[in-house]
């Protein structure tokens, strides 16, 4: 699977992640110390919806079109505005979804004047926009590098509160090896931080086998969060991406078990539309 960011953004796939990286992040600015964002595979930044690779595949509309326009209960609004205001903000307050903020626009925005972002990024046309998007901003260094060298060089940041966010392209058949590998290899450098990876699930067999590598690990606080708009099958679009999470806000299981149900009505596309919240392992394990 190519998961280029610039074909999906705003997807349903960017409603799981980006909702859930607001969640942690105002979680995070409760305590006045200082953290850093490190995203390792931070795409433009920002996307234009009305044109280029957005607008060709047209996912969006089946995801941050459908939440926007959905009635949102007061109790799922609250929890939804810190990611639903960015989204507004980069849209200038127009009624008309145009733009779109990838993770790292939408962590910087949320971030506060003590906070650092590092934000990397491997295909050289990406690197140059994302460096353009944050250029002279000195809370904001964007790099261009390989994603996986960034999470091997980049922890522990100086600051030794962070949130750590990988999002891989899923371009190579070894792809979750390779994140089951550095998540673990970060981890034992940075036991503290904060993470958060996204994938795609279209084979729930190569799934389950990531989800057993990670879960004999040693990692002893890893819970994940799945959403899936239909039922996922290994030869059509993507229907479903999980998030798994280590060192997760106490808070957030009940968060994303408030906000799931709904997003799952809202962007439900045929059967098989479901979501769950479970703990891999636990503090003893």
């Amino acid at each position: 699977m190519n998961y280029r960011h610039a074909f999906h953004a705003g997807n349903i796939g960017d409603v799981l992640k980006h909702a859930t990286l607001a969640r942690i992040l105002t979680y995070l600015k409760e305590k006045p110390s200082a953290f850093r964002v490190i995203d390792t595979h931070g795409g433009l930044g920002l996307y234009d919806l009305t044109k280029g690779e957005a607008q060709r595949t047209g996912e969006w509309r089946q995801g941050i079109a459908r939440v926007l326009d959905a009635q949102r209960p007061p109790q799922v609004e609250a929890l939804l505005a810190p990611w639903l205001d960015v989204v507004a903000s980069v849209n200038e307050g127009a009624r008309k979804l145009e733009r779109y903020p990838g993770s790292p626009l939408l962590a910087r925005k949320l971030m506060r004047e003590q906070d650092r972002l590092t934000v990397t990024e491997m295909h050289p046309l990406d690197a140059v926009k994302l460096a353009e998007l944050f250029d002279g901003d000195y809370q904001t260094k964007a790099i261009e590098l390989d994603g996986w060298n960034a999470l091997r060089g980049f922890v522990p940041p100086k600051e030794k509160r962070g949130l750590i966010v990988v999002d891989p392209a899923f371009e190579e058949t070894d792809e979750f090896e390779q994140l089951a590998s550095g998540l673990y290899k970060a981890w034992r450098r940075f036991g503290t931080g904060v993470y958060m990876a996204w994938y795609p699930i279209k084979d729930r067999k190569l799934v389950k086998r990531f989800y057993d590598a990670m879960s004999v690990s040693g990692i002893t606080r890893i819970m994940v969060a799945e959403h899936f708009a239909g039922r996922a099958t290994a030869d059509k679009p993507m229907m479903g991406s999980g998030l798994i999470m280590i060192n997760a806000p106490w808070t957030l299981k009940g968060e994303l078990e408030t906000i799931l149900p709904w997003l799952t009505t809202v962007l439900q596309q045929g059967r098989g539309a479901e979501w769950r919240v479970f703990d891999l392992t636990g503090e003893t394990a």
